[in-house]
């Protein structure tokens, strides 16, 4: 499960009639408001929005949407309840919501109007939403045991807008150029060419780094409320492991590589002209002279080989 907050808008009727007028649209709850057509319901939301003129943008919208996997879980009265546990938690209570039901795409999802003017005419504040958001949505997902994607890989980027988009656009960019900086600082300086701010957060009075921003547009995140793996520490250590690496490689490639030595062996190019005879024949011939004599005999060894005087003598007896 996942939540989707736009930005806040200023006009209920554009709103109300893009998702009460949409085929299959199914009205699943609403509080503060009539329903029975839709002047009416455009009318007591603009009623209540009156008690707070100050308020430009008192149009608030979020939508809930959940994967295909959950689909067997899923029915009007559970997304309804599960709709209204996250306005409670997101802290958007005492004033007008508006829960509608859509049935245009192949996952569950659901859209939530409701009035930024609260009951009393105050102000519902909108300060870290996105951060409440995506706590708020993996507790429900957690707690009702819906589909948890493993990895931001696995998210289907063409169905996003708005924030999230911006959020996945970023770690996509920051995820790939880390593996081919030596540091934050060369990092950061590639990213302001695609469009992409890193801002360091010092230490009070210190030049020490705490933490790093990523901003694009009008959005600015923490690198842990994108992802955890782009904290300050864990991406200065995964740089600092893929420089290792990559000048590991280098290193590999630049040794030389050492060939096995060869020994020279002497070939003796001279045929043994044998005729028909066999090769026994012809080393029993007594002319017959060796063409590979043996080439590790020193003098040394020659002398040994020479027959002793009395040797000789007692063959002449």
């Amino acid at each position: 499960m996942i939540g989707k907050i736009p930005k806040p808008g200023k006009s209920f009727k554009g709103l109300l009639q893009y998702n009460l007028m949409k085929k299959e649209a199914t009205i699943l709850d609403a509080d503060g408001i009539r329903i029975d057509n839709i002047a009416h319901t455009i009318n007591d939301f603009n009623m209540q929005r009156k008690m707070n003129p100050n308020l430009g943008q008192a149009v608030g919208h979020i939508a809930l949407s959940w994967s295909e996997n959950d689909i067997p879980k899923l029915n009007d009265e559970v997304m309804t309840d599960i709709a209204k546990e996250y306005l409670q938690k997101m802290k958007i209570q005492e004033t007008q919501v508006l829960i509608v039901r859509h049935q245009d795409k192949c996952h569950p999802h659901l859209h939530i109007i409701y009035n930024r003017v609260d009951n009393n005419g105050k102000t519902i504040r909108d300060n870290f939403q996105h951060i409440k958001n995506i706590k708020v949505a993996k507790e429900l997902t957690l707690k009702y045991g819906f589909f948890m994607a493993e990895n931001k890989m696995q998210v289907n980027r063409q169905q996003l807008k708005g924030a999230d988009k911006v959020k996945y656009e970023l770690f996509d960019t920051i995820k790939q150029l880390s593996k081919q900086v030596r540091s934050l600082d060369e990092l950061k300086q590639i990213l302001s060419t695609r469009g992409v701010e890193m801002i360091y957060k010092f230490k009070s009075g210190t030049k020490e780094v705490q933490g790093i921003s990523f901003s694009k547009g009008e959005y600015k995140f923490k690198g842990s409320e994108i992802d955890r793996s782009l904290s300050f520490g864990r991406l200065t250590q995964a740089i600092e492991q893929n420089k290792w690496q990559n000048e590991s490689e280098q290193a590999k490639q630049q040794q030389p590589t050492h060939e096995p030595k060869q020994i020279q062996i002497p070939i003796y190019t001279q045929p043994l002209n044998t005729g028909c005879k066999s090769l026994l024949e012809v080393l029993l011939e007594p002319d017959y002279v060796d063409p590979m004599p043996n080439i590790y005999d020193t003098d040394e060894r020659k002398r040994k080989r020479k027959k002793k005087p009395h040797e000789s003598h007692k063959i002449s007896r």
